[in-house]
């Protein structure tokens, strides 16, 4: 027994540094992308084409001095990108790998309870620093984030009721004649603009909108606790990428397939950064409430339908 528990948790932590490596070479990826979109070239000088910047970035952010703010209430403010980070890691236990792996039968359950606790992070990083910049930015993603959650978990239920179980694995192994995209097409358009703003990605960055509030809730923050935040939240975006590659587009995480698949759907995170410009905020609100929710009860009704006739006619 406590051999299985130590092959799990040697495997969790190869996953851990696996997403990291991924995370640096994400952020090198969008540097990049941008560079182009914008007629120039990215970061190309470290390394060949550049390929060593993300690690340059990381020595740099981690030796510099740690600054803390006179004012600032020290333990949540210095403990919050720690929690951060570490949400946005544990999610990935819930990938459902062949080999032995913390996954389990719960996974979306788990799932949407590491989505409601990483509310809290941004809480306390905002209100912590003890910044008027910091504190808007932090009720900003409070609101934007509790609000796409209820349509996150809506398009979610309306999946269960499709495939039958809270289960991860039964997902890939439900798509293979025909990928979920085709038959729920609007719902995995609802998903990946929720997603975007679920990461505080644009059109949805108001955490951290530099025009406006310096850069949000992370405003007071510098080296390391940047670096952390930083980190978090391209962890949730490649996360995000990962789910919407097992929901929507019929993958197993122990095939090639499945990581081209999550690279392209990151790269349209970056192209959507690099194309759209930022919301206005009520706009936001009205789309997360007025179009999104009605579209996601409405086919989570649908699916109850049929699921409920289904079941009718096999009795």
């Amino acid at each position: 027994m406590s051999f299985i528990i130590f092959i799990n948790l040697l495997n969790f932590i190869v996953l851990m540094v696996c997403v990291l490596i991924s995370v640096a070479f994400v952020t090198l990826l969008e540097r990049k992308i941008l560079g182009y979109i914008q007629i120039r070239k990215g970061p190309n000088k470290v390394g060949y084409m550049g390929m060593l910047q993300p690690f340059a970035d990381a020595i740099k952010l981690f030796t510099k001095e740690q600054t803390v703010p006179t004012l600032s209430n020290f333990l949540p403010y210095y403990l919050s990108p720690i929690f951060s980070l570490f949400m946005s890691l544990i999610i990935w236990a819930i990938i459902p790998y062949n080999m032995t792996m913390m996954n389990f039968n719960m996974g979306t359950l788990f799932f949407l309870c590491c989505l409601s606790l990483g509310v809290y992070s941004t809480m306390s990083a905002g209100w912590a620093s003890n910044s008027k910049y910091s504190l808007l930015g932090m009720l900003r993603a409070i609101a934007q984030t509790i609000s796409y959650e209820v349509s996150l978990a809506l398009i979610l239920l309306s999946l269960i009721f499709l495939v039958g179980t809270f289960d991860l694995s039964a997902f890939s192994s439900y798509q293979n004649k025909m990928w979920l995209i085709w038959l729920t097409f609007p719902l995995s358009m609802l998903w990946l603009a929720s997603c975007l703003a679920e990461t505080n990605r644009t059109p949805f960055d108001f955490a951290e909108s530099e025009s406006e509030l310096v850069s949000g809730f992370n405003t007071e923050y510098s080296s390391g606790g940047f670096a952390l935040i930083f980190m978090a939240e391209y962890a949730s975006i490649l996360f995000m990428s990962a789910l919407f590659t097992l929901f929507f587009l019929g993958a197993n995480p122990d095939s090639v397939a499945f990581y081209i698949k999550l690279a392209c759907i990151a790269f349209v995170f970056v192209w959507v950064r690099g194309t759209l410009p930022r919301m206005r905020y009520d706009k936001l609100m009205y789309l997360a409430w007025k179009s999104f929710l009605p579209v996601a009860l409405n086919y989570l009704i649908f699916f109850m339908s049929i699921k409920m006739m289904l079941f009718c006619l096999m009795l």
